[in-house]
């Protein structure tokens, strides 16, 4: 009997779609989430294997998730498109890093786990199609070990050089701090990092454009 594959969701299909036959990404890691997670030395285990841990929401092809696993983190990645993470586990591979990070193929407005991470980390988790974003993030602190953190940047509004109209996202782009109150974090957790950081980018006429992202880092005690 031949076995069939289950068939894809439309978000599947529209991330498995938009990754493509080649790299989409420069394969750097978020400017943003380096400069909130370099402070955070990784020297905790939660886990037992003298290891700290870090999950990676929506990774990609793996920019963040090797840069976490090459600071020294043990890394579990997830993203909904398998080609995207197949670019990932490749590049892993080639500069030595395979051993260090988990390839997780998850819908993220499904997927769930057990294991608790000393870091998660999502970085422009946004969809132009449907995507409980907010759910997934609230989900995403259960995830955060005690003593741990949740990083999470977003973009906080469209382009300079871009209309509502031409940066469609599923969700509405939050500032950072509706976004502290949409983790509905309560009691045992403290907001370390909450701000708007405007960057440098270029339009694509070639003409220089700004963006914010929001960036918030919380703890949980």
């Amino acid at each position: 009997m031949t076995a069939h594959p289950a068939p894809r969701s439309d978000a599947e299909t529209f991330w498995t779609d938009r990754y493509g036959d080649s790299p989409i990404w420069s394969g750097r890691p978020n400017a943003s989430l380096v400069d909130t997670v370099q402070p955070l030395a990784p020297g905790a285990d939660t886990d037992g294997s003298g290891v700290p841990t870090a999950l990676d929401l929506g990774s990609g092809e793996g920019g963040d998730a090797l840069w976490l696993a090459a600071q020294g983190w043990r890394v579990t990645a997830v993203d909904i498109a398998p080609n995207a993470l197949a670019r990932g586990r490749a590049e892993a591979e080639r500069v030595g890093l395979g051993a260090r990070v988990t390839w997780v193929q998850a819908d993220l407005a499904e997927w769930d786990t057990e294991e608790r991470f000393d870091l998660v980390a999502a970085s422009f988790l946004h969809s132009s199609v449907s995507f409980p974003r907010a759910a997934v993030l609230r989900r995403a602190t259960t995830f955060v070990a005690p003593g741990g953190h949740l990083v999470v940047v977003g973009h906080a509004g469209s382009p300079s050089w871009a209309s509502a109209e031409e940066h469609v996202h599923a969700e509405p782009l939050v500032g950072p701090e509706e976004q502290v109150e949409q983790l509905a974090l309560g009691d045992g957790w403290t907001v370390e990092v909450a701000e708007l950081r405007t960057r440098r980018i270029t339009a694509p006429d070639g003409s220089p454009a700004t963006l914010d992202d929001s960036v918030v880092r919380v703890r949980r005690a």
